[in-house]
């Protein structure tokens, strides 16, 4: 099992410690999401006439949207690659099939012939 990381970020201007056995590297990027998903709402009036409750709900909403379009996205290449594993097996079965139906028709083509060389 992995060590646990404690590592220092800021989000929104303040310092956090994040913990997790994660790397150091994957606690910044998550990090660095949250201050891109703020700086995106920063950025619009509207947002910032809002209280501050409704500002976390609106941003808890927005993190939870992005993360149930991904969640929908990876399920659907889960199911496409599971098709395609499909796909493939099939297709080395009818391999196999045809190579044993070759080797016999080879047997059967070389038995032929050295019946048709002792005539």
């Amino acid at each position: 099992m992995s060590s646990k990381n404690d590592t220092e970020v800021i989000i929104d201007g303040k310092i956090y410690t994040l913990s997790g056995y994660e790397s150091e590297e994957y606690l910044q990027n998550v990090a660095l999401y949250i201050n891109g998903k703020i700086a995106d709402f920063k950025g619009n009036d509207a947002y910032k006439k809002m209280s501050a409750d409704f500002q976390r709900t609106l941003l808890n909403l927005n993190i939870a949207d992005d993360y149930f379009k991904a969640k929908k996205t990876a399920d659907r290449l889960q199911v496409e690659m599971e098709a395609k594993d499909k796909q493939l097996y099939d297709l080395k079965h009818d391999l196999v099939a045809a190579n044993l139906k070759l080797e016999s028709y080879e047997k059967e083509i070389a038995r032929l012939k050295k019946k048709e060389s002792k005539k």
